[in-house]
């Protein structure tokens, strides 16, 4: 069956013109102007609404098991709202357990996405080490389409990555040439910081930014960022919210290193105000890691955004209902950390962004779909309108309004960090592999049409300079040997 996009404005991250798409199938086959249809194609009016590569949400976590709870969210629902919003793909996180086989864990999440109406893919966390992981990380790699891998700085006594495991992944990673990616806080200071806090009576979600300042984020993105430069491998900085981690990025970019960024569309727009709201439910609703930070930070991540020192948006899923948020009613420290957001990261992206003036509609394509596509090498078959491509397309009406609501987003949860909120731009049409998903405001998802998307890994350009040739060293120093001292 062939579809027919007519009339549209085809935007990518190079630039904009009047085309038409034709699809065949999952594909694209073809993109011009005043394109015939095939008979009995489907033919789809986009006059007057721009015609782009579906979202890419690098950074959900979707069913995830985490401090005692699941999150409410599971990959049916999830990837059906995010589509709803004009994303068509999303990465999750595999995250095992300590001294849990990373391939059984693998393969137990790859189980619980089968009924993803949206294609996916996974990271897979080292939350441990031994020669077993350094063996399953190549599996991953040669086998299973797996190119990054994950470190949590934080979460002390749980799934922290120490200074150890980072040395030992983030070598293996440049023998496979995979790339690393990391939560960046220091999990040590959180740990101390939470404690101090704890005792000095702050006991609600206002301890929880407390314990977490931006100094902790900083120190830790700055050393993840030297690790992997002593020992030449790339590195991808999750969750960027602060002006010390955005300046520790910026620094090692000016400096030649490989270091990409992403900042969460929720940290660009909310601020720490929130932890100060009275209604308590309403306030632990904020709570995740990093928080929210003072509004000054959100202004220089806008800055990084546009300048290209951040390079991808993602929103950081992680749906947990009032009643879970509720076991830390006593502690700021139980309260599961998490927001939702994968279904409206494009909207609030579109109107906080390109209706500003801060992106271009062509920025816009590039850091929620395109930047993301190469940096984790699916792109073209993702990220693009070009023949060859995935059918993964959003037909976008710029001009049509919503309020950001609980009551009428598609999420399974039972907040909305945007709640009220007044957004232009929003999704008209969101195509997975040719499928209509979302159309007109009506949702159709079909369980199990998404599909695991294989990233292969990189070839040896990836990597930065040779370890010997960056420190100079040519060969080894001929010297005789000192006779013994006295």
């Amino acid at each position: 069956m062939a579809t027919l996009i007519k009339g549209g404005t085809v935007v990518t991250a190079d630039g904009e013109s009047r085309a038409d798409v034709l699809i065949e199938g999952e594909l694209i086959v073809a993109v011009g102007s005043k394109l015939d249809a095939p008979a009995g194609a489907t033919i789809l009016d986009a006059g007057g609404a721009y015609v782009m590569p579906g979202g890419i949400d690098p950074h959900t976590h979707m069913q995830l098991p985490f401090m005692g709870t699941v999150a409410s969210e599971d990959f049916l629902t999830g990837t059906a709202a995010a589509a709803a919003g004009g994303t068509t793909s999303i990465i999750d996180f595999v995250i095992p357990a300590p001294q849990e086989n990373i391939l059984d864990a693998y393969k137990k999440w790859r189980g619980w996405a089968e009924k993803a109406t949206a294609d996916y893919s996974f990271h897979v966390a080292i939350t441990w080490w031994d020669e077993s992981v350094k063996k399953d990380m190549g599996t991953l790699c040669t086998e299973h389409g797996v190119n990054s891998f994950k470190h949590f700085m934080a979460y002390k006594n749980a799934i922290m990555a120490d200074d150890e495991t980072l040395v030992n992944s983030f070598s293996r990673a440049r023998e496979l040439g995979a790339l690393c990616t990391v939560h960046a806080e220091n999990g040590e200071l959180v740990f101390r910081l939470q404690q101090e806090i704890y005792d000095r009576g702050f006991r609600g979600p206002e301890g929880h930014p407390l314990s977490r300042p931006p100094e902790v984020e900083g120190e830790a993105a700055n050393r993840a960022i030297r690790i992997a430069e002593v020992l030449g491998v790339p590195v991808y900085l999750v969750h960027t919210s602060c002006i010390d981690a955005l300046e520790a990025v910026t620094r090692a970019r000016l400096e030649g290193q490989r270091v990409f960024a992403e900042v969460l569309a929720q940290h660009l727009v909310i601020n720490d105000s929130v932890y100060q709201n009275p209604d308590w439910n309403a306030a632990a609703h904020y709570v995740m890691s990093p928080p929210f930070r003072p509004k000054n930070h959100q202004e220089a991540l806008w800055r990084g955004l546009q300048s290209g020192m951040l390079q991808t948006t993602a929103t950081d899923h992680c749906c947990f209902c009032t009643p879970q948020k509720q076991a830390g009613l006593e502690d700021f420290r139980k309260i599961p950390n998490g927001t939702g957001g994968v279904e409206d990261r494009m909207a609030v992206l579109w109107h906080h962004g390109v209706r500003t003036g801060r992106l271009t509609p062509s920025e816009f394509v590039a850091v929620t779909s395109t930047n993301a596509a190469r940096i984790f090498n699916i792109y073209p078959k993702k990220g693009a309108l070009k023949p060859g491509a995935d059918a993964d397309i959003v037909i976008w009406d710029p001009d049509k309004s919503h309020t950001i609501s609980v009551k009428t987003h598609h999420q399974n949860i039972d907040f909305n960090i945007y709640e009220g909120m007044n957004v232009t731009g929003q999704a008209a049409v969101t195509m997975s592999r040719g499928k209509v998903l979302w159309k007109d405001g009506q949702l159709t998802p079909e369980k199990g049409w998404g599909r695991y998307v294989n990233r292969p890994c990189f070839g040896e350009y990836w990597g930065a300079q040779k370890l010997v040739n960056e420190r100079g060293v040519r060969k080894p120093v001929e010297r005789q040997k000192p006779a013994l001292a006295k």
